[in-house]
């Protein structure tokens, strides 16, 4: 099971408080709205910096994108990886239509209450 790229979404009180404190760590604005989120990153290590849209840290991964965030053509579909882990027992606490072919999500919950993220930002491989 291929899942992606990893980054830690981090809930932050002030954008632009995280945005200037992880630029002193090397961190560069990737992407993002500026207003509600932000993406950097720093070699290889990706983090989102999100207010206001979520009370936790998540762990995030996004199939089709690679550590660097280059599109990767041939990945493991966010439903494959659904089917895998409900085969396994594992609850969706965010599910996904496991018939759709284009970008889709789900969440699940780890033992100890964080929250994983499989956010797929391209559509099926050969759709």
């Amino acid at each position: 099971m291929q899942l992606g790229a990893f980054s830690i979404s981090l809930a932050v009180k002030d954008l632009d408080a995280s945005r200037s404190f992880y630029e002193k760590l090397g961190f560069t604005v990737t992407g993002g709205d500026g207003e509600k989120y932000l993406i950097m990153i720093n070699g290889t290590t990706i983090i989102g910096l999100f207010q206001g849209l979520f009370d936790k840290n998540i762990l995030t991964f996004n199939p089709g994108l690679a550590q660097d965030t280059s599109r990767v053509e041939d990945f493991t579909d966010v439903r494959d990886i659904r089917a895998s882990l409900v085969a396994d027992g594992l609850e969706m606490s965010t599910d996904t239509d496991p018939d759709g072919t284009g970008p889709a999500s789900i969440m699940l919950v780890d033992p100890d209450g964080n929250p994983v993220l499989v956010d797929q930002f391209f559509p099926r491989p050969g759709s």
